[in-house]
């Protein structure tokens, strides 16, 4: 890597055919213009100002004294851009994304030669806008992404309804009502926030007509044309992280165009997330770009289809720091050979070919069953990742293997096959494969879910045939894991986990064949162990003033006279300010989950945000509540969104809808 000079500079507006005005932060190498430079383009909502700016300051510094300009771009209606946003990941997001690029590839500094990257929502469009086939973009890095927006994202899971889908729409409504920094846009800024105020949508509303995957699913989808893909994409996980499929479906779906890395992490870029190991996600990304970007012949080409780290019996942990394990690479990767277990006659699971169960068991887990197995969406690497499973095997049926007498190495997606029976239209399943330690301590592996209806088909659910028994197969989350001589490998089998997923509104509980039970763990087979290089600097993210502390809280409460469980979250980021353009940002947020563990229609979630961007003599925030309730045949969402200026209400708008449960 060289050390070249750059500069840094938010003055430049990218104005699209249409008129709108899309706000950029630039990182130019100095010369550029003289031997010209590829870029590689990140297109966010999150704001590149108060937003993503301490891991922007980590990375583009770097790229741009390799010689690679950095083009960080706020969506429409987000930042210092003009307009409105108009939901996520929409035809209009990634036709200006288009637009961006062929903006970049026609200035003077450029060679003509663009990357995109980013991670969630930049590591969704950077897919998505690659599969549009600009002609400049040339290389992607997705992290912590999708191929498959229904089934891999934060809405629905195999036909189940994910908590964090109320939960995210909350974070948008918050995120998408805040300010333009009045020292970017000057006086304009309240006209723009007041068209922001009055035009964003809650983007739950259009989500949960969508139940389904229909073709509003299918449109951002890129495993629905995986042959046609263009770019190289480098595809980046972490198996703490909700998204931990993608880098190998996108390797079996595309394996000449993608490399996959996945890691022990949460859902932050890989140089500093946790738990470690870390990569050197710089050094990665700079010899990436320059093969694809440059043409630079550096054997990026030949980087290992799969590198992945197997996790080696951690244990759950107030906070998870590090994890053991080892770093493994499969040059090409090819479907997995699999050690098959059943249900044998003493209830043990084996492997041994003894399948004749102890006979027909009903399974009805309390509706409150579930709250050790963390938070879909993890950032922290605390209570936010799946804690000691004992207490949510208490409401499952289980099945385990005797001690290990060898070491047993996974990595793949498991499938189970089982046979069942319900009283009613549908019901969810969830299983997982969770690590017992020899003194019990038990650590989830893996886990899958299932909405019974949709056990065929996740576009045209059908409900159960009531009370007769059906075959059912189901995929669960891939893993890379090492369960131990002396460990024993459990299944645990229920039909709740809350609030991870929304109960079916009747909740009959399942009577499952444990004969018919067959759970199929992909072994690692042949494979090279291998060292993944890990950054330089231990401590990449710049530190800002804090006016005030941040804090973070997960707490579950039982109220025994009224008998609800509520899953509690609190989040305090504090008033930090940015030492370069002096504004201090705060967001809180509090979120609430309770149910009845009897009753499935007392489900209720409720999401509160409050922002705040602050310079001397100027205070602006926003308070959105967002809600989600059901009865038997509808789901019930509402939201508020209020406007404050230096502490007083300037604006109010409500959201309110009710739609029909479609299998759900």
């Amino acid at each position: 890597m060289s050390n070249r000079a750059f500069t840094v500079s938010e003055e430049t507006y990218i104005t699209l055919k249409d008129g709108t005005r899309l706000a950029t932060r630039i990182w130019m190498p100095e010369g550029a213009e003289a031997d010209k430079v590829p870029a590689v383009l990140e297109f966010l909502p999150y704001r590149k100002r108060g937003g993503t700016d301490p891991r922007d300051e980590s990375t583009y510094p770097v790229f741009a004294a390799a010689g690679i300009a950095g083009v960080r771009v706020d969506i429409r209606g987000s930042g210092e851009s003009d307009g409105v946003i108009d939901g996520e990941y929409t035809p209009r997001e990634l036709s200006d994304a288009v637009e961006v690029i062929d903006w970049i590839a026609a200035q003077p500094w450029s060679n003509g030669k663009v990357g995109m990257m980013g991670i969630s929502w930049g590591g969704f469009n950077c897919l998505q806008v690659a599969a549009m086939k600009p002609e400049p973009l040339k290389a992607v890095i997705s992290i912590a992404s999708t191929v498959d927006r229904y089934n891999d994202d934060i809405h629905y899971k195999n036909g189940c309804h994910l908590y964090a889908q109320l939960s995210w729409a909350a974070t948008m409504l918050a995120y998408s009502s805040r300010t333009p920094d009045k020292a970017l846009v000057g006086d304009k800024w309240k006209d723009m926030w007041m068209e922001r105020l009055e035009g964003e949508p809650f983007f739950m509303e259009e989500w949960i007509d969508h139940q389904t995957r229909d073709a509003f699913w299918e449109h951002g989808s890129i495993c629905e044309d995986f042959d046609s893909f263009p770019a190289e994409a480098m595809v980046i996980a972490g198996w703490a992280d909700g998204y931990r499929n993608t880098p190998l479906k996108a390797i079996e779906g595309m394996p000449k165009k993608a490399k996959a890395l996945v890691g022990p992490w949460v859902h932050k870029y890989p140089h500093f997330a946790f738990p470690k190991p870390r990569a050197d996600f710089h050094g990665e990304a700079i010899t990436w770009w320059n093969r694809w970007l440059r043409d630079e012949e550096n054997g990026a080409e030949y980087i290992p289809q799969m590198r992945a780290y197997i996790l080696d019996g951690p244990r759950p942990a107030l906070r998870r720091e590090s994890d053991p394990g080892f770093w493994v690479a499969k040059q090409e990767w090819s479907k997995p050979e699999t050690q098959v277990f059943a249900v044998n006659a003493k209830g043990k699971l084996t492997s041994d070919g003894d399948a004749a169960g102890i006979g027909s068991v009903f399974v009805k887990t309390p509706l409150d069953c579930g709250t050790a197995s963390g938070e879909w969406f993890t950032l922290k690497p605390d209570a936010e990742m799946a804690g000691d499973q004992r207490q949510d095997d208490a409401g499952a049926l289980v099945f385990e293997t005797a001690p290990l007498s060898d070491e047993a190495v996974f990595l793949g997606a498991p499938e189970l096959t089982l046979d069942l029976s319900c009283e009613a239209d549908w019901e969810n399943l969830v299983v997982r494969i969770v690590d017992v330690h020899p003194d019990g301590t038990s650590t989830r592996a893996c886990y899958g879910v299932l909405n019974l209806a949709h056990r065929e088909s996740n576009a045209t659910p059908s409900a159960l045939p009531k009370g007769e028994t059906i075959s059912v197969k189901m995929q669960l989350d891939a893993f890379g894991y090492r369960f131990q001589p002396g460990h024993r490998i459990r299944i645990a089998i229920a039909t709740a986990s809350w609030p991870l997923i929304m109960p079916s509104p009747e909740a009959p509980g399942v009577t499952i064949d444990t004969a018919s039970l067959r759970l199929s763990l992909p072994l690692l087979g042949s494979h090279e162990r291998i060292e993944v290089k890990e950054p330089n600097n231990p401590d990449p993210l710049p530190s800002y003033p804090m006016h005030s502390d941040g804090k973070t809280r997960r707490r579950v409460e039982k109220d025994m006279t009224s008998g609800l469980t509520h899953y509690r979250i609190s989040e305090d980021t504090g008033l930090e300010e940015h030492p370069g353009n002096g504004l201090r940002t705060s967001e809180v947020r509090e979120e609430c989950w309770s149910i009845d563990p009897t009753d499935p229609l007392s489900l209720r979630g409720e999401c509160n945000w409050e922002t705040r961007n602050a310079r001397d003599g100027w205070d602006v925030g926003t308070k959105t509540t967002s809600v989600m309730t059901c009865t038997r045949d509808e789901w019930v969402i509402s939201a508020t969104l209020k406007a404050f200026e230096d502490g007083k209400q300037i604006f109010q708008k409500t959201f309110e809808k009710r739609v029909k449960r479609n299998f759900m």
